[in-house]
């Protein structure tokens, strides 16, 4: 496919999604201009990321590390593209990530709190980060059990690098709608109860869950920012597997 072709349905897709987060909207008598669509471009190449920026994408989620910052030096030269990492970081991984991150959305343990913390330090910078939290009870996925995540936000404010500003889930990777709803209203219930009980500087504004097989479902619920990938980009190459872990090809991935 050339540059031109896929521009061309670059485009459609994104307008196709956007007329979706609209029609969202309006059934749960929200604004769209309070949802956030966060492209997740794991496994796209340079050149389909400087189509999708020059439609005016400036923000791009990536799942790995190394992967996305090889991107990030590739395509410094736009200098306002900002880059969220989404999902578990492994310790060893956080002094690249406070290089380049603009947003984490992944943060699940005190540990990796104070490891990022302190190499953000060392880089002079400050980044967004969401507390990963899983709703899901599964096993195989990252994040806090629901019921952890009031004690751990409370000791966040001695990470001065790290603004929290909310939270993020996976929900289960089903088509049964029944299943997945109760993921995204027990994230919502927690932030609401967030509101109430974090501590001053602690800002629970955010809500980044649905992918792009459930963002509708996930807006109906509140969330703020849905990640979504082949929605836009079309199918990956790569199995969605090696990104998320538990993901059994339900339904796809972000």
């Amino acid at each position: 496919m050339s540059n031109s072709d896929f521009s061309a349905d670059l485009k459609a897709n994104l307008e196709s999604i956007h007329a979706r987060i609209n029609a969202a909207c309006h059934r749960a008598g929200r604004n769209p201009s309070d949802i956030r669509l966060l492209p997740v471009t794991k496994t796209v190449d340079e050149a389909r990321l400087r189509a999708a920026y020059a439609l005016g994408i400036r923000e791009m989620g990536e799942n790995k590390v190394q992967e996305a910052q090889g991107k990030w030096e590739a395509m410094g030269d736009l200098e306002d593209l900002r880059w969220v990492l989404i999902g578990h970081l492994q310790t060893n991984k956080a002094k690249h990530a406070a290089r380049f991150a603009s947003e984490f959305q992944g943060l699940d343990s005190a540990r990796l709190a104070e490891i990022l913390d302190r190499r953000l330090q060392h880089e002079g910078r400050a980044i967004d980060v969401l507390v990963q939290v899983n709703t899901s009870g599964e096993d195989t996925k990252f994040g806090l059990p629901p019921e952890q995540v009031v004690d751990f936000v409370r000791t966040l404010p001695a990470y001065s690098s790290l603004r929290v500003r909310g939270l993020m889930t996976l929900a289960l990777f089903s088509k049964d709608e029944s299943r997945v709803r109760p993921c995204f209203v027990r994230l919502r219930e927690l932030r609401d109860r967030l509101r109430q009980e974090a501590p001053d500087g602690i800002v629970m504004d955010e809500l980044s869950m649905g992918m792009s097989g459930d963002f509708e479902m996930a807006i109906e619920e509140g969330a703020t920012t849905v990640r979504v990938g082949t929605a836009i980009f079309g199918a990956r190459p790569t199995a969605d597997s090696d990104y998320w872990p538990g993901f059994a090809g339900k339904q796809d991935a972000p």
